[in-house]
């Protein structure tokens, strides 16, 4: 619209100068080299013009023949770079497609077009990672690191392949450079970290965790639960030597995390090794509120040593107060209530988890409780040969490793605070899978399922402490069992802790076979 506007203002210019022109007559005179030439106004304007327009028209292809190579060079270049990048594109879709022949194919050929630019060294590199030619890869990420603009990604290739040849001090030494040059890096502090809490390092890796915090890589409440892990890691550390710094760290750590168990369990054993009795009980009831562990109810229970067990019975009745009859409050009562020979209380504190699929850990303090009562009798035994069978109790898991201790990090990959408490899977069921082989099935018959063996029998009911026993003679004179109509295999239920070789016991009916975790 504009275009059109100036054109026409242009144009309305001409025709009033073309016309101011023709009403001014005059006459144009030229003597040039004996000759006179004579013309009207309106004649020698037009003549200046068309002049001035083959000046421009020669220059103009003057210019062009002489431009003429480096713009044919500068189009081969052009061409040239779009196949470079167009086979930079096909070498990438080739490595994410897992086809290294083609991956070398197009590197080579995008090295050939466009030379050693970034991303040919990394198309050649990650060809040859797929392809399992790791000195090329290193070749080409060491090239990488010749450039600034790349450097800090020839640094990433190299940590990768120091730490898949095993090369964990040259690892570090990759992520420690990276840091330096980029410390908005995930990945280098990500290492670095790693490697202070492999080496123990927790100051350190404290550091790092105030600076992944102060470049935004890390939320408030990450970083904060983080701190409260590194401080707890420091303080079991120092505990022997340093009982000051180790109580000072442990507090800290509560500070940032209350629900942090270790902790304050730590917090409560060290101070009641100072003689703060009822700051160590404070700091132990803070942490049993948010979440009860027998870590704290073992630390609660002996804060002041020398005492009797009907004191620890009564620090023991508190804890189950706090926690609003939750199951690890039941189980401190009765394991005091044991040891203070207070038979009848434990078992009220142990009846409703009897009677709600009872754990392992009640079995046996019910095993416990017959044979402190009654001495060696078939109860007894019937309850530990009911905890080999029962669910797991809640321990600490992290990257599929249960552990009866807390950790800082993960043994299998590293990780900071992975370790949870919680109770580990003790049901799996094998799911019916539906198949066909359209080569070798008969097409006219329906899709099989897998065979999957029919359970023995069903789980057993949760038996009371206090259930009578069965009266042996009269099963007896019923005779054999009639044969049970034969109905569709139903999926198996692998129950933990059933050793697998373990027929039953004369209490118990033979279960399911058992998957250990």
């Amino acid at each position: 619209m504009w275009r059109v506007l100036v054109f026409i203002g242009l144009l309305c210019i001409a025709a009033f100068g073309a016309v101011w022109l023709a009403d001014r007559p005059g006459t144009v005179l030229v003597t040039f080299s004996g000759y006179e030439m004579r013309t009207s106004v309106a004649v020698a304007a037009i003549g200046v013009i068309g002049i001035a327009v083959l000046l421009a028209l020669l220059w103009a292809a003057v210019t062009g023949i002489l431009r003429l190579p480096s713009r044919l060079t500068f189009a081969s270049r052009a061409r040239r770079r779009a196949r470079g990048y167009q086979a930079v594109s096909r070498g990438m879709v080739a490595v994410g497609a897992g086809d290294p022949v083609s991956a070398r194919r197009y590197a080579n050929e995008a090295e050939r077009l466009l030379g050693s630019e970034a991303l040919t060294l990394l198309l050649r590199a990650q060809a040859a990672q797929i392809s399992g030619n790791r000195a090329a890869a290193e070749a080409a990420f060491k090239q990488m690191m010749d450039e600034s603009e790349t450097r800090v990604l020839g640094l990433r290739g190299l940590f990768v392949e120091a730490r898949r040849r095993g090369d964990g001090l040259a690892a570090r030494e990759y992520a420690l450079e990276a840091t330096r040059l980029a410390p908005a890096a995930a990945w280098a502090s990500d290492a670095v970290l790693e490697a202070q809490c492999a080496e123990r390092d927790w100051r350190g890796a404290l550091g790092a965790i105030e600076r992944r915090a102060s470049l935004g890589l890390l939320d408030k409440s990450t970083a904060k639960r983080n701190r409260a892990v590194l401080l707890t890691a420091d303080a079991l550390d120092r505990a022997e030597r340093d009982s000051e710094g180790a109580l000072s760290s442990a507090q800290d750590a509560m500070k940032l995390a209350p629900d942090l168990a270790p902790a304050a369990a730590l917090a409560g054993k060290l101070l009641s090794h100072k003689g703060e009795l009822r700051r160590a009980a404070k700091v132990v009831e803070a942490g049993w509120r948010l979440q009860p562990h027998p870590d704290l109810a073992d630390v609660y229970l002996n804060l002041r040593p020398g005492d009797s067990g009907l004191d620890r019975l009564k620090r023991a009745e508190t804890l189950l107060k706090l926690s609003n009859g939750a199951a690890e409050g039941r189980l401190a009562v009765a394991r005091a209530a044991l040891e203070a020979r207070e038979f009848r209380r434990a078992r009220e504190v142990l009846d409703p988890l009897v009677a709600d699929r009872p754990t392992m850990r009640v079995c046996l303090l019910m095993s416990d409780l017959e044979q402190a009562e009654h001495g060696s009798t078939g109860k007894g035994r019937e309850w530990l040969a009911r905890a080999s069978r029962a669910p797991r109790d809640p321990a600490w898991i992290a990257d599929g490793v249960v552990s009866d201790t807390w950790a800082p990090i993960s043994p299998v990959t590293g990780r900071l605070d992975a370790f949870v408490w919680q109770a580990p899977p003790d049901v799996l069921v094998a799911p019916e899978i539906a198949f066909s082989d359209d080569v070798t099935a008969d097409l006219d018959e329906e899709p099989k399922a897998l065979p999957i063996p029919p359970r023995e029998e069903a789980l057993p009911e949760p038996v009371s402490a206090f259930a009578p026993k069965p009266d042996v003679a009269a099963l007896a004179n019923e005779g054999p069992p009639k044969p049970a109509p034969k109905t569709r295999p139903e999926p198996v239920v692998f129950p933990l802790n059933q050793p697998p070789d373990d027929p039953g016991t004369p209490e118990q009916p033979p279960m399911a076979r058992t998957l250990f975790f």
